[in-house]
């Protein structure tokens, strides 16, 4: 069990608890799809009636208010049929935020032509986190445009089970 912030994360593979998120994400993914969105991550926390079903989704440009809304009507009665747990429970829908990290190809793919900050599994000429700007991702490994100083940026090519961590880089 991976306590976070204080609460409990039951996604985390858990005796039975793996198949409730797995339930969820069952009954959630395809009324997302009808609403043209992706379903990202459940995440169900907290214990009896203060328990929360958080679900995180996305859509190609980005998820606004309106989406959250329309998909928290369409889940709500959706999850009361399927009574995820025994007790009352708070549903909660947003966006996993920009800086997420990725967990997905799909994430990879739609991160193409942005900087990107991979954390390494191993340290790649002793550093540990690489950063550039994202030309290609598929099943096996990313390419990455990194700025070296030179007039060209170097491409580095990493096979997808080096990277520990990727994210979007967020500049404010």
């Amino acid at each position: 069990m991976q306590v976070e912030s204080g609460e409990r994360r039951l996604s985390i593979p858990e005796r039975g608890l793996q198949s409730v998120v797995d339930r969820l994400e069952g009954v959630i993914s395809p009324i997302l799809w009808t609403l043209g969105l992706e379903l990202v991550e459940v995440v169900c926390v907290g214990q009896g009636p203060r328990s929360v079903v958080r679900v995180l989704i996305d859509k190609p440009g980005g998820v606004t208010v309106t989406d959250c809304e329309q998909a928290h009507k369409a889940l709500g009665p959706a999850l009361d049929v399927a009574d995820p747990f025994p007790h009352a429970y708070t549903l909660e829908v947003s966006s996993p935020g920009l800086d997420r990290p990725f967990k997905r190809l799909q994430d990879y793919q739609r991160a193409i032509g942005k900087q990107v900050s991979l954390k390494l599994r191993q340290p790649l000429e002793g550093q540990w986190r690489v950063t550039g700007q994202l030309t290609h991702a598929d099943e096996q490994a990313v390419v990455l445009a990194v700025p070296t100083g030179a007039s060209e940026p170097q491409l580095l090519r990493l096979e997808l089970q080096t990277i520990a961590e990727a994210r979007l880089v967020v500049k404010i």
